[in-house]
């Protein structure tokens, strides 16, 4: 009975031995495990870093496009209020020139005779219903006749 008792012991001495090798070795597959996911993390860390880095400058940048829109956009309504100045400038000084030029006799007689050139008069009607002498006839004659 004393070398089946030892027979026995030996098994269970061999089963805890390859237990404890079984345990050992899946202990240090899940400290690989552990060391890889360890990595995996530091990884995705850093790329978290990056990206948020990139992200930051990205709005940074937006933020400065945006800024120059809006000064952009103030000198175009500066410009816009500007030209209608202008424009409005521009108006007054034709309605001034029109008035002038309806009030001054001798501007009244050039554009009668700017008229009758349109129209089809011959230099000689022109000469003697403006009361125009012959050069002034004829400068306006050529002039508005190569126009026409």
């Amino acid at each position: 009975m004393n070398s089946w008792l030892l027979g026995q012991a030996i098994v269970i001495a061999i089963i805890v031995v390859v237990l404890c090798w079984l345990l050992l070795k899946q202990r240090s597959t899940g400290n690989e495990q552990l060391t890889i996911l360890q990595q995996q993390l530091e990884q995705n860390s850093l790329q978290l870093t990056n990206a948020q880095s990139e992200t930051e400058e990205l709005r940074a940048g937006i933020i400065g496009v945006g800024q120059r829109v809006l000064t952009l956009d103030q000198r175009v309504l500066s410009l816009e209020n500007e030209l209608q100045n202008l424009q409005n400038a521009y108006n007054e000084l034709a309605e001034q020139q029109q008035a002038l030029s309806l009030t001054d006799p001798e501007s009244k007689i050039y554009t009668r005779a700017m008229k009758m050139v349109q129209l089809g008069a011959d230099l000689e009607e022109i000469m003697r219903e403006c009361e125009l002498p012959r050069a002034e006839a004829e400068l306006l004659f050529n002039l508005h006749q190569a126009k026409s």
